[in-house]
């Protein structure tokens, strides 16, 4: 651990209003109803924390803020924390276009995750959507300590983050390959973390599996469980989406093909 400290945070000035609007998770939803909307993924993490009215939510790496409004609208109490001043930026105008007309209240910080600024046991619920992967795992043990803190005993702990790094190590080269002899090579770059957003070759510090992320959440003090997913696929009767299908469903293969964690967890 000491040795992953010499790893230092990275810089908030990567994450502006484009990266937020051209590459973020759920960008695309996000620019045409101004937080209206939730992408796909997004929205399946969140229906995960089974928000109800009266729930004291927060969002740690709100990020453009529309989650706080989607829990708000349910009659949460939703808080979020970011260190990035241009999501907060970002956030409070999302917020403020809805403020008074939602059930719930909601509020936006700026705020380091390794350094909640919230007392002990108040939160029924939090977030963490797409944020593990830019916290090196030094940065993330101290996170998810401040998260156990500030979640009430009977709390429930939202995770998700992508890509799955088995992916990326493993299958990713197959798929390249593959896709090259298909003549898409162009496509596929060596780096995966430069594929379809380049800023994530920047950006993402720390990928996980299924069995990193369960052991990562133990080491914090955490109990539950974790999953892989994927975005629908179209399957047809090809032989490649045939061999899609079986690598994408069936065990082993699929810790490697899946590209999406999730975990709900607990106090242990």
């Amino acid at each position: 651990m000491e040795h992953e400290r010499e790893k230092s945070p990275l810089p908030s000035s990567l994450y502006t209003e484009e990266y937020f609007r051209t590459a973020c998770e759920g960008f695309d939803e996000f620019n045409s109803s101004e937080g209206e909307q939730l992408s796909r993924r997004l929205n399946s993490a969140f229906s995960l924390a089974q928000v109800g009215p009266g729930m004291r939510i927060l969002d740690v790496g709100c990020g453009r803020g529309e989650i706080l409004r989607h829990a708000a609208n349910l009659g949460a109490d939703a808080y979020g924390i970011d260190y990035a001043a241009v999501a907060v930026s970002m956030s409070r105008q999302v917020i403020s276009d809805v403020d008074g007309v939602t059930p719930g209240h909601m509020g936006v910080s700026q705020a380091d995750a390794k350094k909640l600024p919230f007392p002990d046991r108040v939160f029924d619920r939090v977030l963490m959507f797409d944020v593990v992967e830019h916290l090196h795992p030094w940065e993330l043990h101290e996170a998810l300590l401040e998260v156990r803190r500030v979640l009430k005993d009977d709390g429930r702990f939202i995770v998700h983050t992508a890509p799955n790094i088995w992916y990326d190590r493993f299958a990713y080269p197959v798929v390249r390959r593959l896709r090259g002899a298909m003549g898409q090579g162009e496509l596929y770059p060596k780096d995966p973390r430069q594929f379809l957003v380049s800023i994530n070759e920047h950006v993402h510090v720390n990928e996980q599996s299924l069995w990193s992320m369960q052991k990562t959440l133990r080491n914090a003090g955490f109990k539950g469980k974790v999953w892989l997913e994927s975005p629908p696929q179209a399957w047809g009767r090809s032989p490649l989406d045939v061999m899609r299908r079986f690598v994408f469903t069936t065990p082993p293969f699929r810790w490697f093909f899946q590209r999406e964690v999730f975990a709900i967890a607990a106090k242990s």
